[in-house]
């Protein structure tokens, strides 16, 4: 079994930032303390002056396979994502087909397997159409189900009321939802075609895909889950007026969380004219305001998850007019070091940062023996190097699409290696050459 002594490091986790030493053997954790002696064979990096920090498990991506591979897929988002720091990952249904069915959603987990670059899971797709499917569902089988309760692709969206309320009233594993009113946001569109044609700014697309749109859907979902005692969270607000929703505290006991997102954490309309529609996503990125809410709301845990809702569209396609541009960011190579920025800033400390992204997730959805730097815990792991930064540039990023967001941005810290289940998958620009990534398994 090999083994690795990481020491010096400033191990952050569990509340706690301090300087130690982290053994790993084999897959897992063995040790964690200070003044640790290597064993005889194992491998020691020295790690003074830079931070260790559980690995981020993001709960909403889209990696885009099967069926939209020309976007991304799941080696090369995986890829992107642990040269971010991003250790686990559970991937949305709606691919081409979308897992809208039990053998569907097996058939992703064997694209996985032997590709995926970090841990992985994948949500079950509610419909109009599949109640029963919905209600097969059988433990530890997906990480959660997803209810559009807002426009999306294909058939996932569920409007129907007696549907919502069954899925609500029955479905015993956690209900995750994309919240915006569909037809507020109709009514809204053909404004905007009216006044402008086919050439609406991007700038309009926060009051399209309006305050009013995410406040109703949000309500809509709360209020269905209190009524029947569901596990509801949220996926990105964006919304200062949302917030009412939610508890502050941590996410222990609660039956209902919601998240935030790092570009709606990150951005805001004041970016739209700079950025054009590789800005537009749904929910939409909205004010400063709103913006300076969820940042609040993180450090008080009325959102208690930090994720990316990572959605690669390529060049092209972005470089179409307002209606006709899809929305969606890539993010997962720099979400991380989004966090890391915003607690250099002062918006919130680093061992909140690491609740948010890594232990938050971790027990809101029960996620088995990862999520923290402690003994018997899975090793996946990031180490940051806090004094050298990293410039965002198109040659160095693993996405498929081959572009993003942050382009010409610098950050203030550089992830150094990324370790999943005890062996390095991504060190200094180099990305490991087998994908060490295992399936996620749950406590529901």
């Amino acid at each position: 079994m090999s083994q690795i002594l990481i020491s010096n490091a400033l191990v952050v986790s569990d509340g706690r930032a301090s300087h130690g030493d982290v053994l790993i053997s084999g897959e897992r954790i063995q040790k964690v303390g200070s003044g640790l002696s290597a064993p005889d064979g194992a491998k020691v990096v020295d790690a003074r002056g830079k931070w260790l920090l559980p690995g981020m498990i993001d709960d909403q991506v889209h990696f885009r396979e099967p069926g939209l591979t020309h976007k991304g897929d799941l080696a090369t988002e995986s890829s992107a994502a642990v040269a971010g720091g991003i250790t686990s990952f559970m991937e949305m249904p709606n691919t081409k087909p979308a897992a809208t069915t039990r053998e569907g959603l097996a058939a992703k987990y064997d694209l996985a397997a032997g590709r995926a670059h970090a841990n992985y899971a994948f949500y079950f797709g509610a419909a109009n159409d599949n109640l029963e499917e919905v209600l097969r569902l059988q433990p530890d089988e997906a990480c959660g189900v997803k209810v559009f309760m807002g426009a999306s692709t294909g058939n996932m969206l569920v409007d129907n009321p007696k549907i919502l309320a069954s899925i609500f009233s029955q479905c015993p594993y956690l209900i995750a939802t994309h919240c915006e009113d569909t037809p507020t946001i109709l009514a809204l569109e053909q404004e905007y075609r009216e006044r402008y044609g086919d050439d609406v700014p991007f700038s309009a697309h926060p009051l399209i895909r309006s305050a009013e749109a995410c406040y109703k859907s949000t309500e809509l979902a709360v209020g269905l889950a209190r009524q029947y005692g569901s596990k509801l969270h949220v996926l990105h607000m964006t919304t200062a007026r949302e917030l009412e929703f939610f508890e502050p505290g941590p996410v222990a006991g609660k039956q209902i969380t919601g998240e935030a997102c790092v570009h709606h954490l990150w951005f805001s309309d004041e970016d739209y004219d700079a950025l054009g529609a590789q800005l537009k996503c749904n929910p939409a990125v909205k004010t400063a305001a709103d913006r300076a809410a969820l940042r609040e709301a993180v450090v008080d845990g009325r959102l208690n998850i930090i994720a990316t809702d990572h959605a690669p569209h390529t060049a092209d396609e972005k470089a179409r007019k307002y209606f006709a541009a899809p929305a969606g960011l890539p993010l997962v190579q720099h979400a991380v070091l989004i966090v890391l920025e915003l607690v250099k800033q002062g918006v919130f400390d680093l061992p909140t940062a690491v609740e948010r992204m890594s232990h938050a997730p971790a027990a809101r959805y029960g996620v088995i023996d990862r999520g923290h730097i402690a003994e018997g815990q899975y090793a996946d792991l990031v180490l940051v190097d806090p004094d050298v930064q990293t410039h965002v540039e198109v040659d160095k990023l693993y996405y498929k699409c081959g572009w993003s967001p942050l382009e010409g941005q610098a950050f203030s810290h550089r992830v150094v290696t990324t370790w999943v289940n005890g062996e390095a998958a991504y060190h200094l620009n180099q990305l490991a050459t087998h994908a060490r990534g295992q399936r996620l398994h749950f406590r529901q």
